[in-house]
């Protein structure tokens, strides 16, 4: 009676996962193995070439790039949010719901209204300029608008809270008695931090490196705006094909190498939480 119960409860997720992400995505798959139409549209002949295509050194260089920024952007964001995360778990538990607060207002905002905010604060007659010439700097300021630290920058700052919330969760449930018996062994606070509190906490920034990484490499409305097309990321070529060059079966092949680099990794995040949970409820690391 729990199992029919259960599965009436999780028919509605599974039906609309399938109606709006699995087929989609077998549509995007059959559509990889077909040609493109001589006046665009589709060619129904099979045919590996799309394929074959996307290991091309051209987009080969594409996809690197891509996973270039998407990295820096990751490791950056993991670094920042893993410190922000630390301080609001080490505040009194009464103020840290608002703090928690304060580091997700931003997605309240539309996400092409926040990467506009930084061409208005980054051109060459925005505000970050204004403050160097009010404090005295003269001469020609190095263009920071269109370059890939403005892409990186704009990556960082829109998808932030994800890691900041995924470090806060175990940092939260860390056992205080942990870290006080590190240090009642001798060790001193980076040592404590370093080789304990690390260790255990790591899968949480993990998690929010995997995110960020993720929803990084395939974006294309901070490459366009932020980059202002000065180079390409293979979210951008597969937005171009499919609304540019009219080629549906070239972008389909693209996107389904995408979807293929990101499942792996999300399954090899997958797999090292439940490895590094484990290794927590063998040495009662964490509370919970």
């Amino acid at each position: 009676m729990q199992d029919r119960k259960s599965l009436v409860l999780v028919a509605p997720a599974f039906a609309w996962l399938t109606a709006f992400m699995v087929v989609p995505c077998l549509l995007i798959l059959a559509l990889a193995f077909f040609r493109r139409g001589i006046y665009g549209g589709i060619d129904y002949t099979f045919t590996l070439e799309n394929v074959a295509m996307v290991f091309d050194p051209l987009y080969a260089r594409i996809f690197l790039k891509s996973a270039w920024i998407a990295g820096l952007a990751a490791s950056i964001a993991a670094v920042v949010g893993y410190a922000a995360a630390y301080a609001i778990a080490a505040m009194p538990r009464r103020h840290q719901p608002a703090l928690l607060f304060f580091a997700i207002l931003p997605f309240w905002s539309n996400y092409l209204v926040r990467t506009y905010a930084w061409i208005v604060l980054l051109n060459r007659e925005g505000l970050i300029v204004a403050i160097a010439r009010w404090l005295g700097v003269e001469g020609a300021l190095p263009q920071m608008l269109y370059t890939e630290g403005a892409v990186v920058l704009g990556l960082v700052y829109n998808y932030l809270p994800f890691v900041i919330l995924a470090a806060y969760a175990p940092l939260s449930r860390l056992n205080p008695e942990i870290a006080e018996a590190s240090r009642d062994l001798g060790a001193g606070g980076w040592t404590t931090f370093r080789r304990v509190i690390l260790p255990i906490t790591l899968p949480g920034v993990a998690t929010g490196f995997v995110f960020v990484f993720v929803l990084s490499i395939g974006n294309f409305v901070t490459p366009a705006l932020l980059g202002g097309g000065q180079f390409q990321m293979i979210g951008n070529l597969v937005y171009a094909q499919f609304l540019t060059a009219n080629d549906w079966p070239f972008g389909s092949a693209l996107s389904m190498v995408l979807i293929a680099v990101m499942l792996v990794l999300l399954t090899a995040q997958t797999y090292a939480n439940e490895r590094a949970s484990t290794g927590r409820q063998a040495s009662g690391g964490v509370d919970g």
